[in-house]
């Protein structure tokens, strides 16, 4: 990569700093493995915070395999493909989903979204400048597993919420996805969702066999954030296309999900630059960008 594509990447970068004042909270929502709830926790925590009044944007950052929409039962002509075939803005890809949240949605079954150029990275750090709508929070559903997106995504978060259920296999994917992000990208502050428990006191055990190994073979900060409960209602609304939180707001899943809205926000917002959009894109697209150029 030319010298000058990254100084006119850096103007470009610093151009979006003068542009917009708002603050963002970006929250990763991950799990190590798939069959977690992953996206169930993106969208209801996304719906309970546009409730009690956030601007609030959810990224699909499954590229390969998206879903949010389809969950949602949202009809999407266009997503993130078109927009760096430069087909479209990214504003025209947005869709309008329960509560007024924003959706940004990926491609699914295209294996090109999940390697990506450096020219492609640019261009999604300018497409995200260009969004017109300023946001509260913006709520990034991670693919399942350990892949490098998967970790850059997350290491270019402020918060990074990883969902666990009381199976050894999440636990240890869950344990996989830490260690990585912590000895090798520098992320060292966890905010742990018990998801599909049984009971409180479960949910209090399965995050103790979780902090027990960390604490034991990693220097790391976990919190326990939520503990959301087995409710069949999520599975009624997940037939309906809908999310729990609206179709079925008094069920123990949709109160435990407005509780960690309502933690969300006691969360400080961040006062320098990384908390704005693009500079969430930039600090996700910067290290591969490098890495191209010095031909790794």
């Amino acid at each position: 990569m030319s010298k000058w594509f990254l100084q006119d990447q850096a103007s470009g970068l610093r151009k979006m700093a003068q542009k917009k004042d708002r603050m963002v909270k970006v929250i990763a929502v991950t799990g190590g493995k798939g069959g977690v709830g992953k996206t169930n926790v993106s969208i209801n925590t996304a719906t309970a915070l546009a409730a009690q009044g956030q601007k609030v944007l959810v990224l699909d950052a499954d590229l390969g395999l998206a879903n949010v929409d389809v969950l949602l039962g949202l009809r999407v002509q266009r997503n993130l493909s078109h927009v760096l075939a430069g087909e479209c803005t990214l504003e025209e890809v947005l869709v309008e989903g329960p509560q007024g949240i924003f959706i940004v949605p990926a491609a699914s079954g295209t294996q090109n979204m999940v390697e990506l150029s450096a020219s492609q990275h640019a261009a999604l750090i300018q497409s995200f400048s260009a969004l017109e709508e300023q946001f509260d929070v913006l709520i990034v559903d991670t693919a399942a597993g350990i892949s490098d997106m998967v970790l850059s995504f997350a290491r270019a978060s402020q918060e990074v919420l990883v969902v666990v259920c009381d199976e050894p296999t999440s636990i240890t994917d869950a344990y996989a996805l830490i260690k990585l992000l912590s000895r090798e990208h520098g992320v060292f502050r966890f905010r742990i969702v018990a998801n599909m428990v049984r009971s409180l006191r479960e949910g209090m055990e399965l995050y103790a066999k979780l902090s027990k190994v960390t604490d034991r073979f990693l220097d790391v900060a976990l919190e326990l954030v939520a503990t959301i409960p087995y409710d069949e209602n999520v599975r009624k609304a997940v037939r309906q296309q809908k999310v729990v939180v609206e179709a079925f707001p008094r069920t123990p899943a949709a109160i435990a999900y407005q509780g960690l809205a309502n933690k969300i926000q006691t969360w400080p917002t961040p006062q320098n630059p990384s908390g704005h959009l693009e500079f969430f894109v930039e600090r996700l697209v910067r290290r591969n960008m490098y890495a191209e150029a010095a031909g790794e």
